[in-house]
């Protein structure tokens, strides 16, 4: 076989060539790596039309029909994760191109989740920040959450990985969802609420639901209304499940306490967006799974489908 190129789609950390094997393929690959992301879909096919096999992160670059149509070399398609809602699954089986993913061996989210919840509630990044600045000792109070309650939207596997996570802090955790009923709430040791119930009773409402059609907007003005004016949203989930610009006046008019927000609308989030004006808005860069144990993970089965694609064996994870 002919040499093949391959190109690494945005390793925004510089690290995928250092936490994989991409040594045992030198012979038959020739590795480029992009570190920033495409400024447009034009660009991207720009850069990436003469590459036989691309390594994306999951939903960081889109992969639509239009892309598709401008990559004629593309053969290998590999995502992290065994789901990518950015990428037109049907398209690329329409062209041959064959996708793959990865799998997780854990979710480092739910960690994360607490991590906006502390500093919500008892402001360790703010403080940092002041105290690195020179500023006056202790100028913020913060509020314990221990016999809060912390309301699940979505209690599936990472919900209730969260569940266990707040009441070992003592808080008391009810959940709803589309399709949640009370018995899966009992099993898993929650209470169980109706999405108005939920919105106006928690404390905390964090959301652990997956980005579909169904999910797109699910949270929006009228249950961000229904909120006590001391609670705060957490949402490590995807940034359209909850309605931007309802949230956005919420917070600006302070019907809410406060936000913790890792997920956008647009990602990257856009330098000029009103978000980042906002000083009851805790905001991070999509980092819910973005560890280097994971990343590891992600690029080192990356390697393994691309031997096994060059080698003529059978190709492991394959979605497409």
């Amino acid at each position: 076989m002919s040499r093949l190129r391959c190109a690494i789609l945005d390793d925004y950390f510089n690290l995928a060539l250092d936490v994989a094997d991409w040594q045992k393929l030198s012979d038959r690959l020739d590795v480029t790596v992009f570190s920033h992301p495409f400024a447009s879909g034009q660009a991207a096919a720009s850069a990436l039309a003469d590459f036989d096999i691309i390594c994306a992160m999951r939903e960081r670059t889109a992969f639509p029909t239009s892309l598709f149509d401008k990559l004629p070399k593309l053969k290998l398609l590999l995502t992290s994760g065994m789901r990518n809602a950015a990428i037109d699954m049907e398209a690329a089986k329409a062209r041959g191109i064959t996708v793959a993913g990865t799998q997780y061996s854990r979710d480092p989210t739910a960690p994360l989740t607490m991590g906006l919840i502390l500093e919500l509630t008892r402001g360790i990044g703010r403080e940092n920040a002041r105290m690195h600045a020179g500023e006056p000792w202790q100028t913020f109070a913060g509020v314990e959450i221990e016999g809060m309650t912390l309301g699940i939207v979505g209690l599936g596997k990472l919900g209730s990985r969260m569940a266990g996570i707040a009441k070992a802090f003592g808080m008391n955790v009810i959940a709803w969802s589309p399709n949640l009923t009370p018995a899966k709430c009992e099993a898993a040791g929650v209470g169980y609420a109706t999405k108005e119930e939920l919105f106006a009773k928690a404390d905390i409402v964090t959301i652990h639901v997956v980005l579909s059609e169904r999910s797109r907007g699910l949270v929006g003005a009228a249950d961000l209304a229904r909120m006590k004016p001391t609670a705060f949203l957490v949402n490590t989930a995807r940034g359209p499940i909850v309605d931007e610009q309802a949230l956005l006046e919420a917070l600006q008019q302070r019907k809410i306490a406060g936000a913790g927000i890792d997920v956008f609308a647009v990602e990257p989030l856009p330098v000029d967006h009103p978000f980042r004006k906002l000083d009851n808005l805790v905001l991070t860069p999509h980092l819910g799974y973005a560890t280097e144990d994971g990343l590891r993970i992600h690029y080192g089965q990356m390697v393994e489908a691309i031997d096994a694609f060059t080698g003529g064996g059978e190709l492991p994870r394959k979605l497409a």
